[in-house]
């Protein structure tokens, strides 16, 4: 299926790694050209080799995009090099986890700076620009944990509903500009972070990675963690043309582990 992204200039925090480098691939497949971000210079040259050797050459962003300056930065970094960015794929930052007596209030605020304000700081960035084309796709990569309260992820599930909220609101807000704004879900996904997560667990409770995933697995109605590209693949056909009448969606994709509305 052609999708229709051919020349689109699509800008992807958090795209050095795990779901943003397979959004990364997926939209650089469809020959979107793409502009990845990343905090680490290190992580953005590996990913980098990895398009080319795949026939790719993406423009890399070094940021933190915690900064309050760091949106707009990057997104002038992406139009003076690409041209004005079509597309939007915001999947930077990772809140901590941390048992309920751990949480204080510094620990609030890393989770918003962390997850809500890495992405907040990268829409706010882009959109004078699509509004003033009267077009543009917004993706927000956020995470189950906004709709399912979890006692070690309450700071950055908080992070993750207030997300969900701003993708509904700009959803309506927007509409009428051309700009569409969606987010996707993920459950358990197999990217690096969750393997040194597992790694880490493993190392603590003496099971094996592979059992330890394999038990998690068994409680997803699936069957299995979700693979990146999985993820990617439905970013994709939201920032395309097939999905033109999609706004405001927020999509699971959780291999039904959470069975809420």
């Amino acid at each position: 299926m052609n999708l229709g992204l051919e020349g689109r200039v699509v800008l992807i925090t958090g795209g050095s790694k795990g779901i943003g480098y397979a959004c990364a691939e997926a939209f650089a497949a469809e020959g979107a050209r793409v502009a990845l971000v990343s905090r680490s210079e290190a992580n953005l040259a590996a990913a980098a080799a990895q398009l080319a050797a795949k026939g790719h050459k993406p423009l890399c962003i070094v940021a933190d995009l915690v900064q309050r300056d760091a949106g707009d930065r990057i997104v002038a970094e992406a139009v003076r090099t690409l041209g004005p960015v079509d597309v939007l794929v915001n999947s930077a930052g990772a809140a901590k986890r941390y048992a309920p007596e751990e949480i204080d209030v510094a620990a609030w605020h890393d989770a918003m700076d962390a997850k809500y304000f890495t992405c907040v700081h990268a829409i706010q960035a882009v959109l004078p620009g699509m509004l003033a084309r009267n077009r543009g796709a917004i993706i927000n990569i956020i995470g189950m944990g906004g709709k399912v309260a979890g006692p070690v992820h309450m700071p950055g599930g908080a992070a993750n509903a207030a997300l969900m909220l701003v993708t509904a609101g700009m959803a309506h807000a927007y509409g009428k500009k051309g700009i569409r704004v969606n987010a996707i879900n993920p459950g358990l996904t197999m990217t690096g972070r969750v393997g040194e997560g597992m790694a880490a667990e493993s190392r603590r409770s003496g099971v094996t990675s592979a059992e330890l995933i394999a038990k998690s697995a068994e409680r997803i109605p699936l069957g299995r963690f979700a693979k990146p590209e999985e993820i990617a693949s439905v970013a994709v056909f939201l920032a395309s043309g097939h999905a033109s009448y999609v706004t405001g969606a927020i999509i699971p994709m959780d291999g039904g582990t959470n069975p809420v509305i």
